[in-house]
């Protein structure tokens, strides 16, 4: 029990230190049964899939850190996407022109998300909830459940290419990582995130523009969400409706587990993609060593339970030591 205490006090006091302890055991102990596991092929397939849900994950973790929740960015993705492919197969606009304005319109729905929690104070957990069903809405009523074909191929290579033996869209998430990392922790406007997520009267007490700063995320993680659904789009070669539907719980679960928890003022995004390499890898074994499919929305709400679980603990633990 003490042991148990102790390792859970490092966790709280080293999340980072942690969740890369718990993402090698689950490595050593796959690898360690399956052969195919650690093949080149094998992790292609998971640093492809890591990057599309990694992009939300930044998202996310940056809002969480605000102590902020936004169950809409999976829509916004998905709704993006269709966007980019109305106008790039249906209006004819050069596919770069229509990358970057749906890139613009995903900033623009994160930045309304953002305004209506800040005006309406109300509960972003709630109003994206709402929100999230007005995306989706507006996707359906466009597409009507129908794919939209003929993506052009000079932007293909955004979701099938490779550079150095790694998908581009990975490359494209460290990318987007290091800057969402510069920001948090090298920036005014980070130490304001952290600040607000703490204590955000407290905060605007001490002059931060607290409405401002979470404006500012939420606008950020609408890009990032809307970049996620582009890049999806380049992937499949169509603008599915569907794109966006599993980025709502995996997000969340794996900033828990990367050590941001959901009430805020403390986490990185850096932290938050760990969390989302172990969901990753979990994912991937229940493939890779035939588990039923079926098994796999039951393994992702597990994990999702079980981190926020975890999370309450140890923050219970932390505050009692």
């Amino acid at each position: 029990m003490i042991m148990l205490r102790r390792m859970m006090g490092f966790m709280v006091l080293n999340p980072l230190s942690g969740v890369i302890a718990v993402l090698a055991i689950i490595v050593l102990v796959a690898s360690l049964l399956s052969p195919n596991f650690l093949t080149s092929y094998n992790m292609m397939i998971i640093a492809r899939s890591l990057a599309f849900i990694g992009l939300i994950t930044i998202a996310q973790s940056m809002l969480m850190i605000l102590g902020e929740l936004d169950l809409s960015l999976g829509a916004i993705g998905g709704f993006c996407g269709v966007i980019g492919g109305i106008l790039m197969v249906q209006v004819g606009l050069p596919p770069w022109l229509a990358f970057a304005l749906c890139l613009l319109i995903g900033a623009l729905f994160g930045l309304v998300n953002g305004l209506l929690v800040t005006v309406l104070r109300l509960p972003s957990l709630v109003l994206t909830i709402g929100m999230a069903g007005v995306y989706g809405g507006l996707n359906l009523v466009l597409t009507r459940g129908v794919a939209i074909t003929g993506i052009p191929s000079s932007i293909g290579f955004l979701g099938t290419g490779r550079w150095l033996g790694l998908p581009i869209p990975f490359w494209i998430m460290l990318v987007f990582l290091a800057i969402a990392s510069f920001i948090t922790l090298k920036t005014p406007f980070g130490r304001y995130m952290y600040a607000v997520g703490s204590n955000a009267p407290a905060a605007r007490m001490l002059g931060i523009h607290v409405d401002r700063v979470r404006v500012g995320v939420f606008a950020f993680a609408g890009f990032l969400a809307a970049l996620a659904g582009m890049l999806m789009v380049a992937r499949l070669g169509s603008a599915q409706p569907s794109i966006g539907d599993s980025w709502v719980l995996g997000p969340i679960a794996a900033a828990v587990i990367g050590g941001v928890p959901t009430t805020g003022g403390i986490g990185t995004p850096l932290g938050a993609i760990f969390g989302a390499a172990i969901i990753g890898v979990i994912e991937n074994i229940i493939v890779l060593f035939g588990i039923s499919p079926y098994w796999q929305s039951m393994v992702s709400g597990a994990i999702v339970v079980l981190a926020i679980s975890l999370d309450a603990i140890s923050r219970r633990y932390f505050k009692r030591e």
